[in-house]
């Protein structure tokens, strides 16, 4: 299945640093890694709940069923506003948003460390959610105006994989506050760590090289949020942006269940895997996701035109990665396990190929809608996903022991059958119109030429 696009890719009218297609200067790079020090304060906030489940179960006096709450809202919050934060990306750039989200999350960190109860705690985390959704698509923008466009699959690569450092942050420092001094001053301290980066990114962060006080030409010149319907339409049209929802729908989905919620019961209760194993497990997937991140960078920098080849490649093989661990009726073998953390790791930074689907397809006017757009695929996907898992668990039942069985298991995750099959399809589908839509705009040139 060709990939359409990379004949002549519509990068549209660049600044100046990627319209040479030189290598970037170091100002560049200042203003990309400020910005990623801003996700990866964001992936901290994200995953700040999740290093202090026990903790937050004791100070809000809430079952295991209502913390899951916390998780649910937090990803509605951050996949409904993928398309309105695209649209107003578009709008005032991405410098403004980064600045805005890291403060929204400080607000919602800071509430998180004085309240008690439920109510309030639950829209603190629908504002660290709202802060995340204005974030990471506001940093991946930044890249392709900054950096020749040899450069951009790589350093979305990058973005994405340093952006998890956070991850760890969560997993120490935090922790080690939460088991310190306390609740209190572990929220609050993540809450003036957030006030902080908004002030450097104020300072460093740039919407384009030639910027400066205006505003850089790659963003349209009028302030006003409300977006052009023509515009939005536009980018909704454009067959190479659905290329790109589809890829992140179908290559992430799988990752976030696991990692999120249904891994580790499924390999403890399920597999009847220790909790050590368990953890490793998830160590696997961390740095298999590490690893694959560059890889699959430079492969669709050096021959993009088979971009579609390799996510296509990854999503059979993420398939083939669940049944193994879901066909067999007995528990998996450690080295199944481990091969299948692998597997589905690879798909996260699969997923990010989508972006390169948006910049190689839209103009930069419309590149932040087209990226919001893709980035709701995955997250989607994921809580469709995990809603259904949860609903088959239910409708099977624990044992008297309130575990479940391996099958209820299998049967429970045997739903991600359905959002892949959608995601395949919606591939070969958006794949198929953008044959037409080039083979259109192909023959209307030629008809142009031969009336010129």
């Amino acid at each position: 299945m060709p990939d359409p696009a990379v004949t002549a890719e519509r990068v549209g009218p660049a600044p100046r640093s990627p319209a040479t297609g030189r290598r970037a200067p170091w100002r560049a790079y200042l203003v990309w890694g400020t910005a990623v020090l801003a996700y990866m304060v964001a992936i901290l906030d994200r995953s700040s709940l999740g290093v202090a489940g026990l903790e937050a179960g004791e100070r809000f006096g809430a079952s295991a069923s209502v913390l899951s709450l916390f998780v649910v809202v937090q990803l509605v919050v951050y996949a409904g506003l993928q398309l309105p934060v695209g649209l107003m990306l578009d709008r005032v750039g991405p410098r403004r948003l980064i600045a805005t989200g890291a403060v929204l999350m400080a607000i919602g960190q800071l509430t998180m460390a004085l309240v008690t109860t439920i109510g309030p705690a639950l829209g603190a985390r629908a504002l660290v959610g709202a802060g995340d959704a204005l974030t990471f698509v506001s940093v991946l923008r930044l890249v392709p105006s900054w950096f020749p466009p040899r450069q951009v699959p790589l350093l979305t690569q990058l973005t994405g994989i340093l952006g998890q450092f956070g991850q760890v942050a969560a997993a120490v420092p935090l922790v080690l506050l939460l088991h310190g001094p306390g609740w209190p001053s572990a929220f609050g301290s993540a809450a003036v760590l957030g006030l902080v980066m908004v002030i450097i990114v104020l300072v460093v962060v740039r919407d384009a090289p030639a910027a400066g006080r205006r505003r850089p030409a790659a963003l349209p010149a009028r302030a006003s949020l409300a977006p052009r319907p023509s515009a939005l339409r536009a980018t909704l049209s454009e067959p190479g942006t659905w290329l790109g929802y589809w890829t992140h729908f179908v290559a992430q989905f799988s990752n976030i269940v696991i990692v999120l919620l249904w891994g580790f019961p499924f390999l403890v209760e399920g597999q009847g895997r220790t909790t050590a194993e368990a953890s490793a497990l998830f160590t696997i997937n961390v740095v298999s996701a590490i690893v694959a991140g560059p890889l699959i960078g430079e492969f669709t920098a050096r021959w993009p035109a088979r971009r579609m080849h390799l996510v296509l490649g990854v999503a059979f093989a993420i398939a083939a990665a669940w049944l193994a661990v879901l066909v067999p009726s007995g528990p998996r073998p450690l080295w199944v396990l481990t091969v299948f953390m692998v597997v589905v790791a690879v798909g996260g930074p699969t997923s990010l190929v989508g972006f390169d689907f948006a910049r190689s397809h839209n103009p930069p006017e419309r590149l932040g809608t087209a990226t919001g757009l893709i980035n709701a695929g995955g997250f989607v996907a994921a809580l469709g996903t995990m809603l259904g898992i949860g609903l088959v668990l239910d409708a099977v039942g624990a044992d008297p022991g309130g575990a479940y069985s391996l099958d209820a298991y299998r049967l429970a995750l045997s739903v991600v059958a359905i959002p892949w099959g959608i995601g395949v399809v919606g591939l070969s589908l958006g794949a198929r119109s953008d044959r037409k839509h080039r083979a259109a705009r192909a023959h209307a040139a030629q008809a142009a030429e031969s009336m010129a």
